[in-house]
């Protein structure tokens, strides 16, 4: 393994410096799949022995992300990253690639097994991608999406408000009522109901 990690951070450094093939741009922003980025992943989840997420890793740019800075996306085998990292420095774009691409290769070796989205294989998985304590949330300065709560609801029976971004498409109980007087089971006397502007 000792002997692994060289080799990883060798390619890594080779690939800040040489990017063919760069992204389609929309509004001055990288779009589309990234065949640079996707290319770095293949070689190195082949290093890794990981043969099939190899053969379908795809790396691309999403500009409909607003806050988030990357995703991946499993069992597609792809990573998604937002186009504003681009205006960052160029460690930005790879610490977030890695980060996805530990997802990846933490449910590659996983198989059925269920495991914890940001556990121990993940930062293990981390650390073989030299992002070793590598944090599961970024903390890049990116405008947080603000929704407006239109739709209000209140209960008839404890008068709580309970504001929404969508109505609700269905039958819905206040929880708190329905656990004190119904075990927490719905009960047609609490139904929340739309309060009127």
């Amino acid at each position: 393994m000792a002997r692994l990690l060289p080799q990883l951070e060798f390619r890594w450094v080779s690939w800040l410096r040489v990017r063919a093939a760069p992204a389609p741009l929309v509004r001055g922003r990288p779009t589309g799949m990234d065949s640079a980025l996707t290319a770095w992943c293949v070689e190195t989840a082949r290093s890794l022995n990981l043969t099939e997420l190899a053969s379908r890793v795809r790396v691309s740019w999403n500009p409909r992300m607003k806050t988030t800075a990357g995703r991946a996306w499993w069992p597609d085998r792809a990573i998604e990253l937002n186009p504003k990292l681009q205006g960052l420095p160029s460690d930005e774009v790879w610490r977030t690639l890695k980060h996805e691409l530990a997802h990846l290769i933490t449910f590659e070796r996983a198989g059925r097994r269920r495991t914890a989205p940001h556990g121990p294989e993940w930062r293990a998985a981390c650390a073989e991608l030299g992002i070793a304590g590598e944090q599961p949330f970024h903390t890049l300065p990116f405008k947080p999406r603000r929704l407006k709560r239109n739709h209000t609801y209140y209960c008839v029976h404890c008068l709580v408000e309970l504001r929404r971004v969508r109505p609700l498409g269905k039958a819905v109980a206040c929880y708190a009522c329905c656990r004190k007087h119904n075990q927490g089971l719905y009960h047609p006397r609490f139904r929340l109901l739309p309060k009127l502007p």
